[in-house]
């Protein structure tokens, strides 16, 4: 019935013959930045409306945001969507209650006003919703921008940045849409691709005007799960110069780049002399190993839901790039070299982390998929990690499709697939790393800066719908070592430990007294597991042993007064 439909939309669009000039989203920067998050719609395809999510009056998709490193910023966030949601920062370096994983909710009306200094080095990152089971939803609605870090390094190289000029944002993603025109965001059959938020096949084209010097292409998968093997027309050689969280040591020389879901590759293109030439930017999708998903399609097993698209395993062109003539002051060579890098060593390493990716059986293709048999749990904290721990994490995909791997908080080196060296466009910082069928794959990291003890980081699947299906964990990075740490509430007027609580919670009231006191522990829906009412005694306890682990909100309500705390019961 999906297949028949895809095929009907795709044979209306044949008819059609429409060209969109490449659309330079809007720029945001400086010390305060408001997003606007709101319900719009958009005429994708001939017939009713998409209904789509917007940011700052765009009916979709947001505006960029230009950030520097060092610097401070406060985000505001208003969600006017009418659904809870969140916003996650991908790939920027910020403390877990800043970092907009599913925890950090914002509830419909309600504003968000994070607050945090951009700690990364010159890239390209992104920011999209992170709401547990609607990621993929809100994402594909149009809930997703580009995030570009500068930095002094990045600064002193002769590089395009000229944004829109030499210097071109490009985010490429797929859709499919159902009978009446709505998102399908849990589909496996996406056959429409988008590039900046317009349609780019099926009779559509999107052309972008570059002027015939070295030019810049900030590429981001903002697929749900399709990846792109990316390519030039004629196979013409471009160079990459930067991955997922830094730039290269060097400028690698290719024809082609593959990119998973949100993976981001900074390339650039030598178009001296093509002055009213026109190549394409494309997708040589037929060169990808079946398994990866937009390579070819894999067999299903009987009575499973169809995963195939028209697309899949063929070459198509994603963009056309006309050729106009030189702008004032072109950069007319690439650079030799670009920045130092010092990866992490296998000895720094204090230990190895291993996660298996895993299905129900290896026929499973469209999930659910877990990590080490365990589907996600909100109220479970995988991982325990020391602050400034130097870590390997090594990743064995025991499925039969690739899965992109994304971890929050902090940049990773690639050390080795199956025990050979990454090739060289993978050997910058980054924080996706695309894990094939039945593959190892190993990086380091190291955990620094932010801690806390309540608000945990995750690690997922970016194939959307796999992470709303619970391909995701949690970790916790704490500086604890005495599992006793004194908050500052009201006053300094108590002290709750240990945090992380096993097998009680101790609460001393130091400047007040308490007086016919209740507490009360909600967990993370806001239902009370916990209460205790009619205290009178300045130290109580609270019994966690047989309580579920995970974050918990503690209300201490005394003479009049509420005061709560955020808690980890492990």
């Amino acid at each position: 019935m999906k297949k028949i439909l895809i095929i009907s939309v795709c044979s209306i669009a044949f008819a059609v013959t429409a060209q969109t000039a490449l659309y330079i989203p809007d720029t945001l920067s400086g010390a305060n930045i408001s997003l606007l998050l709101h319900k719009d719609s958009m005429a994708f395809v001939p017939g009713p409306k998409t209904k789509t999510f917007g940011v700052n009056n765009r009916s979709y998709l947001g505006p960029t945001l230009m950030l520097y490193d060092g610097s401070s910023v406060n985000m505001s966030v208003n969600n006017q969507i009418g659904d809870t949601t969140t916003i996650h920062w991908h790939g920027l370096h910020v403390p877990p209650d800043k970092d907009g994983g599913p925890h950090t909710t914002i509830l419909p009306g309600v504003t968000w006003n994070p607050s945090f200094t951009v700690m990364n080095d010159a890239a390209t990152y992104w920011y999209h919703p992170h709401f547990m089971g609607k990621t993929a939803m809100h994402t594909m609605k149009g809930i997703a921008g580009i995030i570009i870090v500068k930095d002094a390094a990045e600064a002193a190289l002769a590089l395009p940045r000229k944004y829109g000029i030499d210097d071109f944002p490009v985010i490429v993603q797929s859709q499919q849409l159902d009978s009446v025109n709505q998102i399908m965001h849990r589909g496996m059959e996406d056959s429409l691709i988008f590039v900046n938020g317009a349609r780019a096949n099926y009779g559509y084209t999107v052309v972008a005007t570059m002027p015939a010097q070295v030019v810049r292409i900030r590429l981001l998968n903002l697929g749900g799960e399709r990846s792109y093997n990316f390519g030039l027309s004629g196979n013409k050689t471009f160079s990459i110069i930067a991955s997922d969280g830094s730039l290269l040591p060097a400028p690698v020389s290719a024809t082609r780049i593959r990119l998973s879901p949100a993976e981001r590759a900074e390339i650039l293109v030598n178009l001296t002399g093509m002055n009213t030439q026109t190549i394409y930017l494309k997708s040589y999708a037929s060169e990808l190993p079946m398994g990866v998903q937009g390579g070819p399609t894999m067999p299903m097993p009987p009575n499973s839901p169809p995963m195939d698209s028209p697309i899949n395993g063929i070459d198509f062109n994603v963009m056309q790039i006309n050729v106009s003539s030189q702008t004032a002051n072109p950069v007319t060579t690439i650079p030799s070299t670009l920045i130092n890098i010092t990866p992490y060593t296998v000895n720094q390493a204090s230990i190895t982390r291993t996660i298996n990716f895993t299905a129900d059986s290896m026929m499973v293709m469209d999930g659910p998929f877990y990590f080490n048999d365990s589907t996600f749990n909100m109220m479970r904290i995988d991982y325990t990690i020391p602050l400034d721990n130097t870590e390997i994490w090594e990743l064995t995909n025991q499925t039969m499709i690739a899965h992109p791997f994304h971890l929050h908080d902090v940049p990773f080196f690639v050390l080795d697939r199956d025990g050979i060296a990454p090739p060289a466009y993978e050997r910058a910082k980054k924080d996706v790393v695309l894990v094939a069928s039945n593959e190892t794959v190993r990086f380091i990291t190291k955990f620094t800066t932010f801690t806390d003890t309540v608000v945990p980081y995750m690690y997922h699947c970016h194939i959307l719908m796999h992470e709303d299906d619970g391909m995701m964990g949690q970790f916790m990075v704490t500086s604890l070592t005495t599992g006793i740490k004194q908050y500052a509430m009201n006053n300094d007027n108590f002290l709750i430990y240990p945090i992380p609580a096993s097998e009680q919670l101790n609460v001393v009231a130091k400047n007040v007294r308490f007086e016919n006191a209740t507490f009360t522990l909600r967990n993370t829906l806001g239902m009370p597991v916990y209460t205790r009412e009619h205290i009178n005694e300045n130290a109580s306890q609270i019994i966690t042993s047989g309580m579920a682990p995970g974050m918990y909100i503690l209300e201490i309500k005394n003479k009049g007064n509420l005061v709560t705390q955020k808690i980890i019961i492990e």
